[in-house]
C-alpha cells in the first residue's frame, strides 16, 4: 500500500523535529499492532525505507497476546521490516504502571542490542489530551501537567524514545491504518472501564466543547516552562555547590530574594540526587515545607535541618542516622 505523500512529508518534518541523526541510523518502532502503532509503522517505512525495524511486547496478560504479536509479526514480514517479538513478566501492583516499566526495560535490551539509535511510539494528540486532564482531575502541578513529552530517555539507558505522533489526532492514524491492506490488532482492555484512561477516553468522545488539539498544546507550553524551571534549578545548585558546600549545605535566600516553594522543591531534587536518592516532587516539596518552618525531617534516607547564619536561613543535609531496632 502507498501512505499518502503529503502524510509522509508532515511525518519526516515532526521526526526531524526530535531526531537528528546520520542516514544510516536505524530507528526501531515499538509496534504491538494497533491502529495507532500500525500508522505509525507504516509512515516510517515510507519516510525511512530500510531503516526501520521493529519489537513487539507480549506482556502475557492476555490468553490472547501471543496470537497479537504474532499477527504482529506477520505484518512485519509483509513490508520487510525486521521484527522482534519480546517476551515479559509484568510485577504486581498497579497493572498498567508495571507493564509500562517492563516493556521500556524489554525495548531498552532489545535497541542495545540491535543497535537501534532510537525508539519511537505512536503517542497523539488525543493521548496527550487524556493525559494532561486525568492528571489536572488529580491535581497535579507543573511537570505532572507537562504531560506526554515528544522526547525523553529510557531511565539508565541512553536509548532515545521519541514521539513524532503527538501532534497527530487520532482519526487521521486511524484512517492511514484502515487504507492499509492490513488488520489491526484490537486490544479489548483499551475499552475496558475499569482504567482511568479509558473512562476519560470515553467522556472526551462525548465532549463538544473539549479542543483535544488545544489541550495538547497547552500540555507542551507547560512542558517548556518545566523545562524551564528544571534547567534554572539545576544552574542554583550548581551556584550553591561553588558557593555553599552542597549537597551538605544549602543556603535558599543567598540567591533570591524570597521562598519559591515549588522552585526550592526542584532544587531539592538535585539535592537528593546528590546522595543517591531519586526524590519524588512530593517529597522534595514536603523537604522545603518543613525546613522553611525551622524543623528537621527524616525523608528517603536523607535527614535535612534548619539552621541561621548572620539572622539568614541554612539548610544542612546528611545521609539520615540507622534506626535503632529492638
Amino acid at each position: 500500500m502507498t501512505v499518502d505523500p503529503e502524510l509522509v512529508d508532515r511525518f519526516r518534518t515532526d521526526l526531524r523535529a526530535l531526531w537528528r541523526v546520520d542516514d544510516e541510523a536505524r530507528m526501531g518502532i515499538a509496534f504491538s499492532g494497533g491502529p495507532d502503532s500500525l500508522a505509525l509503522l507504516l509512515l516510517a517505512h515510507a519516510a525511512m525505507p530500510d531503516r526501520v525495524v521493529a519489537a513487539s511486547v507480549d506482556h502475557g496478560l492476555r490468553s490472547e497476546s501471543a496470537d497479537e504479536v504474532r499477527h504482529a509479526a506477520d505484518i512485519c514480514r509483509s513490508l520487510g521490516v525486521p521484527h522482534a517479538i519480546l517476551e515479559v513478566e509484568v510485577a504486581e501492583g498497579n497493572l498498567q504502571s508495571e507493564a509500562r516499566l517492563s516493556r521500556y526495560a524489554a525495548l531498552a535490551r532489545w535497541a542495545q542490542a540491535e543497535g537501534v539509535a532510537a525508539i519511537c511510539t505512536a503517542h497523539h494528540a488525543d493521548d496527550q489530551a487524556e493525559t494532561f486532564l486525568m492528571r489536572a482531575n488529580r491535581g497535579s502541578g507543573l511537570a505532572g501537567l507537562s504531560g506526554v513529552r515528544g522526547r525523553n530517555v529510557i531511565p539508565e539507558t541512553d536509548i532515545a524514545v521519541l514521539r513524532p505522533l503527538l501532534g497527530w489526532r487520532r482519526s487521521v492514524l486511524d484512517e492511514i491504518a484502515a487504507n492499509s491492506d492490513f488488520e489491526p490488532v484490537c486490544d479489548p482492555s483499551n475499552e475496558d472501564p475499569a482504567f482511568d484512561r479509558v473512562r476519560m477516553r470515553k467522556a472526551l468522545a462525548t465532549s463538544d466543547f473539549i479542543d483535544v488539539e488545544a489541550v495538547s498544546r497547552s500540555a507542551r507550553m507547560l512542558a517548556e516552562m518545566q523545562d524551564a524551571v528544571a534547567g534554572l534549578a539545576n544552574e542554583e545548585w550548581e551556584r550553591a555547590k561553588e558557593e555553599d558546600g552542597a549537597p551538605a549545605r544549602y543556603r535558599p535566600l543567598a540567591r533570591m530574594s524570597t521562598y519559591r516553594p515549588a522552585f526550592l522543591a526542584e532544587v531539592m531534587t538535585h539535592m537528593g540526587a546528590d546522595f543517591g536518592v531519586a526524590l519524588s516532587r512530593s517529597d522534595a516539596a514536603r523537604i522545603v515545607a518543613e525546613l522553611t518552618d525551622g524543623r528537621t525531617v527524616n525523608i528517603a534516607g536523607i535527614q535535612a535541618r534548619a539552621s541561621t547564619e548572620n539572622d539568614f536561613p541554612v539548610w544542612t543535609f546528611a545521609p539520615e542516622n540507622p534506626r535503632r531496632t529492638a
